[in-house]
């Protein structure tokens, strides 16, 4: 019986799936064993690894599946295309329901945008205000060296004052403007007297250290340029999952043919076999 196009479709779109599947895996397994890798990685490589994974085994059964005709495989293969798209789904809309609330605010004088955690929504305020989710993501940020490569820049202060920071170098490299602190590197400021004298309205401002392991690292306003980099990179997400569903739904559309066509071709097969059984 001739082979059909569905059935050809899937099982040349998941060898190239299987395919791309190895080096994500291999990718992950890297990430948690190289000696010299940071903590920041080492977690990051959980996913990773489960991601390749899961690839690896879906792919392999819609492969076997639709060129088989094992319907077993093709059954798992179409629920787990399912459990997929609601996920990517939920995703979706959840990450630009999170993301629809919270922006930098410009500086006068200033060419960078300085964030406020409470000017974002409660579930990404959450996340950063638990101490241990903070403490690995400060870790990240340390171990990126985001700040020391804004240190050496060697700006002068009109330089650093023009400069279009990114969120993370705004609030995690800087004490917040509204300190008044006098600008002597780009990591490193001290107090004017009006400072000293008055109490500060911004909590930040007694957090912030010159020590380069710790500047603004433990402030509200570097928890605020995380979110406004998760906000940022989790928007660009859902766009790239919205246009990853369409295609999903097609494969998934593709596969739910070669099943139909495999149950027909078994059913045939079934059926010719029983008439030739009657004639013997």
């Amino acid at each position: 019986m001739a082979f059909r196009l569905s059935n050809s479709l899937l099982g040349i779109l998941n060898a190239v799936t299987f395919l791309l599947s190895v080096p994500v895996l291999g990718g992950g397994i890297w990430l948690a064993t190289r000696a010299d890798g940071t903590e920041c990685e080492r977690y990051f490589s959980a996913p990773v690894i489960a991601f390749g994974v899961f690839l690896l085994l879906v792919s392999l059964a819609g492969l076997v599946g639709a060129c088989c005709r094992v319907n077993c495989l093709l059954w798992f293969y179409l629920v787990a295309m399912f459990v997929l798209i609601v996920v990517l789904f939920c995703f979706t809309v959840f990450a630009f329901v999170v993301t629809n609330k919270g922006a930098g605010e410009a500086v006068s004088g200033r060419g960078y945008k300085e964030y406020r955690l409470g000017d974002y929504s409660n579930w990404l305020q959450k996340r950063m205000e638990n101490s241990k989710n903070w403490n690995r993501i400060r870790s990240c940020l340390q171990d990126s060296k985001v700040c020391k490569k804004l240190q050496d820049k060697n700006w002068d202060q009109t330089q650093f004052f023009k400069a279009d920071l990114s969120p993370l170098e705004s609030g995690c490299c800087k004490p917040p403007t509204s300190c008044n602190f006098t600008y002597i590197g780009v990591t490193n400021w001290t107090t004017t007297p009006a400072s000293t004298t008055t109490p500060f309205s911004d909590p930040d401002c007694k957090t912030w250290s010159n020590d380069g392991t710790q500047l603004c690292y433990n402030c509200q306003s570097c928890k605020a340029g995380a979110v406004a980099t998760l906000k940022r990179d989790w928007k660009r997400v859902a766009v790239v999952c919205i246009v990853f569903l369409v295609f999903i739904v097609i494969v998934y559309s593709l596969g739910c043919c070669a099943f139909r066509n495999n149950r027909r071709d078994n059913r045939g097969a079934y059926r010719g076999a029983a008439w030739k059984g009657g004639y013997a």
